[in-house]
């Protein structure tokens, strides 16, 4: 990797004075003009139910119920893992965990990281003459080789895991950063025992930290201010581009700007879906202005809300996982129930993609990678076997048709990670393990093995609140085909090329701008 590292360097040292150091934004002349460009936005714990558009209750999302008004919404999409890291795996690989390695969370001292012989989304439209950004949140492996500047993108900007994961001297993760009071006002007492604005974060510009700690308050201008310039810059050579924006929401601690004294009742968590709303708000905004004919704007969430995190948690709207919470323990984030990985997901792309249309296609994270492979015209990696969708025909219009069958891999509340525990085949859903995970009253539900496994009917049960009957003509037609699209789904995966993450720990690998810095020491206690 030397060699890579010193040029990356040099390019970084000599290219436009460093405002952006990696990305030779040099005109291309073969593909000026002829391929689209994509932008992919991922939003972080955002709830089903958080998307205005999906449900009348919330009045927060202005921006995004525009775009689903002047595009296409998905009312049946799916994460392909219910915690961060085995998210945006699949998103960049289009493959499920038990394939590329990946099936559960990096941490701040991780070694490792996204599989190096795993291929990303960035690397292959790089190859195909893409100029490719990230900004936001990678947690997909920051030490060494892992970094996003060496997995395909020209240039980031961001911080390389989930805001909550630094190290500080003042805790209070699960809450905002100080609130702006007006005069007169005083923070609540919880809120001024946790009261801060900067997190131990290390934020990063390509290979270099430029801020530690990161001040919260600031985060989402900043990631808008640096999405907007790639799009200007991309869009004025002539180039296509690839931008890749991991939100910091809907993720604690919540940074949107809220008072204490909000006279309509608004919260922090309204707050934090408004900020997140503008943000990309204007990062639409600039794609209308400079390339709105010929770019794909893709929005979906990584998972489901964060129930544990009680008022500052989202919504799940009608997948409430209720025969789950019955038991004991939440039914969203980090579970297989409907709450931990129905997100909300919409397509912009005026004069493609068709105006203020609802599908009920059943689709997944995994689908971004083939699709846009397929709309770039580009070469999609051989040797190793796929679990998304080129779904170009359902964006068009052409087809209500998405997956048969999808897999939802355990992420944390019960079972093995990654092991495909339950099983999505058309409207019916069956659950080899159940479990809850950490809800708002601490409680955690237990890991329950159903073999035969349960059966719940979507179509008749979206809350997921009674199975099938075991002795009923609806369950034994379902069974055996279960069993069946399992069995092959299993024997696919131990006959292809897999992958398996370095999930080693070592602190000397913790990214620090300064060994003296507050920010980079850990508290005793």
């Amino acid at each position: 990797m030397g060699w890579l590292f010193l040029k990356v360097l040099f390019m970084g040292a000599t290219f436009l004075g460093g405002l952006y150091p990696l990305v030779d934004f040099c005109c291309s002349g073969d593909t000026r003009g002829q391929k689209p460009n994509f932008v992919i936005i991922l939003a972080d714990d955002m709830g089903w139910g958080d998307l205005g558009a999906n449900w009348a209750e919330t009045k927060d999302t202005a921006n995004l119920d525009e775009m689903a008004a002047e595009g296409m919404r998905f009312v049946d999409f799916h994460a392909a893992a219910s915690t961060c890291s085995p998210s945006r795996a699949s998103l960049l690989t289009g493959r499920l965990g038990l394939r590329n390695g990946v099936t559960h969370n990096f941490g701040v001292t991780s070694v490792g990281g996204l599989p190096l012989n795993e291929t990303t989304l960035a690397e292959v439209l790089r190859q195909a003459g893409y100029v490719t950004g990230m900004i936001g949140k990678w947690h997909l492996g920051h030490n060494g080789s892992y970094h996003p500047n060496f997995r395909g993108f020209d240039y980031y900007f961001g911080i390389p895991y989930s805001h909550d994961m630094g190290c500080t001297d003042t805790p209070g993760y699960n809450h905002p950063p100080c609130p702006a009071c007006p005069r007169g006002d005083t923070p609540s007492r919880n809120l001024k025992r946790h009261c801060y604005t900067d997190v131990a974060l290390p934020l990063y510009e390509n290979l270099s930290i430029v801020e530690q700690p990161v001040n919260l308050t600031r985060l989402a201008q900043k990631y808008a201010e640096k999405a907007t310039q790639f799009i200007h810059r991309a869009s004025a050579s002539g180039r296509p581009f690839f931008l890749y924006v991991g939100l910091a929401h809907m993720h604690v601690p919540l940074s949107g700007t809220w008072h204490c004294a909000d006279p309509r009742g608004r919260g922090p968590y309204r707050a934090g879906l408004r900020e997140m709303d503008s943000l990309v708000g204007q990062i639409k905004d600039k794609v209308d202005h400079t390339a709105r004919e010929n770019t794909l704007i893709w929005f979906a969430g990584d998972n489901g809300p964060w129930a544990q995190k009680c008022e500052l948690a989202g919504s799940v709207g009608p997948f409430t996982g209720s025969w789950q919470t019955r038991q004991g323990g939440s039914a969203a984030k980090q579970t297989t129930w409907e709450g931990g990985h129905r997100v909300p997901a919409l397509a912009y792309w005026p004069g493609t993609v068709p105006l203020n249309v609802t599908s009920t296609a059943l689709l997944s994270v995994l689908d971004l990678f083939p699709t846009v492979v397929a709309l770039a015209g580009a070469s999609f990696p051989r040797d190793r076997h796929f679990d998304g969708l080129d779904v170009s025909a359902v964006l068009f219009g052409r087809s209500q048709t998405g997956h048969r069958v999808l897999f939802h891999p355990n992420s944390g509340a019960a079972g093995e990670y990654g092991a495909l525990q339950t099983v999505r085949l058309g409207r019916h859903k069956a659950f080899y393990i159940t479990g809850g995970a950490q809800a708002c009253d601490g409680k955690v539900g237990p890991a329950w093995r159903h073999e035969p496994p349960l059966i719940f009917n979507l179509e008749e049960d979206a809350a997921e609140a009674e199975p099938l009957g075991g002795g009923g003509a609806e369950y034994q037609r379902v069974l055996p085909k279960v069993r069946e699209v399992l069995a092959e789904v299993l024997l696919d995966i131990a006959a292809d090329k897999t992958s398996r993450a370095d999930y080693t720990q070592d602190p000397l690998v913790t990214p620090c701008c300064d060994p003296h810095q507050r920010a980079c020491r850990c508290p005793a206690t």
